[in-house]
């Protein structure tokens, strides 16, 4: 196994420990912290072990991170709304 791999694992079994840690801004400290070394982690593994591995990171990557996703596809669709003059 890869270090790119082995870091890619560690960063997934540290967002699932804090997934079950009490917070009160719903994680999104922690998000924007598994963000910041998730981004870094995901062009290692690409860079050493090809894309399609890659691919495969980056989707599990946003299973893990599935909300901050969602509302950053919430906001571009409204601001691409308001460019096309619908709201």
């Amino acid at each position: 196994m890869t270090p790119s791999i082995i870091c890619a694992a560690l960063w997934a079994v540290v967002a699932n420990v804090i997934a079950m840690l009490p917070t009160r801004d719903h994680h999104w400290r922690a998000a924007y912290a598994l963000i910041a070394t998730g981004i870094p982690i995901l062009g290692y593994v690409t860079w050493q072990n090809g894309p399609w591995v890659g691919l495969v990171v980056l989707v599990a990557g946003i299973s893990v991170l599935r909300w901050p996703v969602i509302h950053l596809g919430r906001w571009a669709r409204a601001r691409a709304a308001r460019r096309r003059g619908k709201v």
